[in-house]
């Protein structure tokens, strides 16, 4: 199965150039994925709205490439306030509670832009049975 490119239609993507996502074989890689919500390309300011729009975006790559999220085998989180994580694991509880993939938080001084307040990346590797 050759490798395949997914993307949002970001402009960012080309200019940066990355994927959202790609496949390759039974695995997807998503990149990190922040909190934009890309129908009205707007970054809600509370972290619990950022989280679940990186779940959206993040699920919709997945669909696209044949993946769902219950084929999330490790995730990443990046957080620029340890204060919002009990905020941010609720939706992580939500999204991911009965799928448990192996996950690691980290906290970081900051993200590309001030008002990012979470970036996820996940790897998935589609299951056979």
């Amino acid at each position: 199965m050759p490798r395949r490119l997914i993307s949002t239609g970001s402009p960012f993507e080309k200019i940066a150039g990355y994927s959202r996502a790609v496949i390759d074989g039974d695995f997807a890689f998503v990149a990190g994925t922040t909190g934009y919500d890309y129908t009205t390309m707007t970054m809600p300011g509370d972290v619990t709205s950022q989280s679940r729009n990186c779940f959206k975006t993040i699920e919709a790559a997945l669909k696209e490439g044949g993946f769902a999220l219950a084929d999330i085998v490790r995730v990443t989180y990046y957080v620029t306030d340890a204060n919002d994580a009990d905020a941010h694991f609720a939706v992580c509880g939500e999204v991911l509670g009965e799928i448990r993939p192996a996950a690691t938080l980290l906290v970081v001084a900051g993200l590309l832009k001030p008002e990012m307040k979470i970036e996820i990346e996940v790897t998935a590797r589609r299951r056979t049975a």
